[in-house]
């Protein structure tokens, strides 16, 4: 049986936090649903899902559509697409069946790229990875990149592939229609590769919800994603790890000066697979917090201040009404009292 490989390389960088990583999980499952009930998948659709934040993780080897269930979606710190790349590349080299003499190969593999922010990789690092890509891969495999929302950095996906989409979240359908055409996408393709066809044949969209990209209008920015400040925290009760999120506001004040600040998205619990995730090279990033708006309650205990900052160590955890706290990450006990003046506190990559 010749196989039509296809891969999920999907951005689970703190950015994604929240409803966008919820609504891939839901939307991940709908696939699978749909799939399994069409005869041309289920004879040749073979499903894989790789993450990258900092680092990369295969969640779901390569199998059959039966057999297929979907993963829970972690997040990380970071935005390495070249790591995701590396990551992908090594899946095709280790699964892909090639056609000798004795054999009909796979069809060729179809990649699904999700992502919605700025890569946060060295420039030499992403300019090796897409230079593997383009020698290796970009004429034996059918790459797919779409933005969720209008930042993500479009020139980087422009050099991967010619089939650059945006997802607009217009609506609370926009999440459906999209997740519909992905599964459209995937029954034509298996309908033609069954008809010895291209074997490569993206359903027709709708332009409220998808839309192509505009290749020439975004430059690179390394290191950090400026679209969302995410800070990470420890609840003080349940040690438990959590990420505040805030998103980048640009408003005219009464004057009309132009200003900036980042508003309060709210705060996330997640797992330890967090730290397995996220990038391993420190950076000392700050940011101030009279630039951010809105204080959250911690996630995993109810503390009203989710947002308290211990000197000693210099991170984040929750305070509740107790006098003294002891900080979770590095065991300092004090009195914590709020302030009229802005500081600064570490930011992740996002």
């Amino acid at each position: 049986m010749r196989r039509l490989p296809i891969y999920f390389l999907i951005d689970v960088s703190e950015s994604m936090v929240g409803e966008p990583i919820e609504q891939v999980q839901d939307g991940m499952a709908s696939i699978i649903k749909n799939l399994r009930t069409d005869p041309y998948a289920l004879e040749t659709a073979w499903i894989s899902v790789i993450v990258f934040a900092g680092q990369p993780k295969t969640l779901a080897p390569l199998q059959e559509v039966t057999s297929f269930y979907p993963p829970k979606f972690p997040v990380g710190s970071g935005t390495s697409l070249s790591k995701g790349l590396g990551h992908l590349m090594y899946e095709l080299r280790k699964n892909f069946v090639r056609t000798t003499f004795e054999q009909k190969g796979d069809w060729k593999p179809i990649v699904f790229l999700f992502t919605d922010g700025v890569p946060t990789d060295s420039p030499s690092d992403l300019k090796a990875a897409i230079a593997e890509w383009k020698q290796n891969w970009q004429q034996t495999a059918n790459l797919v990149a779409i933005s969720f929302g209008d930042s993500t950095d479009n020139r980087i996906l422009g050099e991967l592939t010619e089939n650059v989409l945006c997802f607009n979240n217009t609506d609370a359908n926009a999440y459906q229609q999209f997740f519909k055409w992905v599964t459209d996408s995937i029954k034509t393709s298996s309908l033609s590769v069954e008809n010895n066809l291209t074997g490569f044949e993206l359903a027709k969209f709708d332009d409220r919800t998808i839309t192509k990209i505009d290749l020439s209008k975004q430059d690179y920015q390394p290191v950090v994603d400026d679209n969302f400040v995410v800070l990470a925290a420890k609840c003080q009760n349940t040690k438990r790890p959590y990420v505040i999120k805030y998103r980048k506001n640009v408003y005219m004040d009464a004057r009309g000066d132009v200003g900036l600040r980042f508003q309060l998205v709210g705060a996330f619990k997640v797992d330890s697979s967090y730290y397995e995730l996220s990038d391993e090279d420190a950076i000392n990033l700050k940011i101030n917090t009279d630039i951010l708006v809105g204080g959250p309650v911690c996630p995993c205990c109810g503390n009203q201040f989710g947002l308290a900052f211990d000197e000693t160590c210099g991170k984040i955890h929750c305070v509740g009404t107790e006098k003294v706290s002891t900080c979770p990450w590095c065991g300092n006990q004090a009195e914590y009292s709020s302030g009229t003046t802005g500081f600064d506190v570490n930011r992740t990559r996002g």
